[in-house]
């Protein structure tokens, strides 16, 4: 089982990045997906939930209007848009899949910074 993130790096303050999360040795059409994040001295948060087939998505206050999570099961991919970047947005970047068992990524830095 493998969960891959990519698409981390430094990035300007107001720019954007898309983050993927290529997942494998599980069905990953049955798996709720989520990106959580952690910033260093902070413990990890939940940014964004997608639901089986894109149902419904959840998103944190902190990156609601900004963040869009998608999922390609086809591919069996999740990605994360994120626009408006802002530096407090900075931390490694993990996806997660909750299913019959949970699954973590290795996570990808993402610096907003100018």
């Amino acid at each position: 089982v493998q969960l891959v993130e990519s698409g981390g790096g430094l990035v300007q303050p107001g720019g954007s990045l898309r983050l993927s999360c290529a997942a494998s040795g599980f069905t990953f059409s049955k798996y709720v997906m989520s990106w959580h994040r952690q910033a260093p001295g902070k413990e990890r948060q939940q940014v964004a939930l997608i639901r089986v087939a894109g149902r419904d998505r959840y998103y944190s206050d902190s990156v609601k209007g900004r963040f869009t999570i998608s999922r390609d099961d086809a591919k069996d991919t999740v990605y994360l848009q994120m626009n408006s970047l802002r530096p407090e947005d900075t931390a490694v970047y993990y996806c997660k899949a909750t299913g019959e068992t949970t699954y973590w990524g290795q996570g990808t830095q993402v610096t907003v910074s100018s």
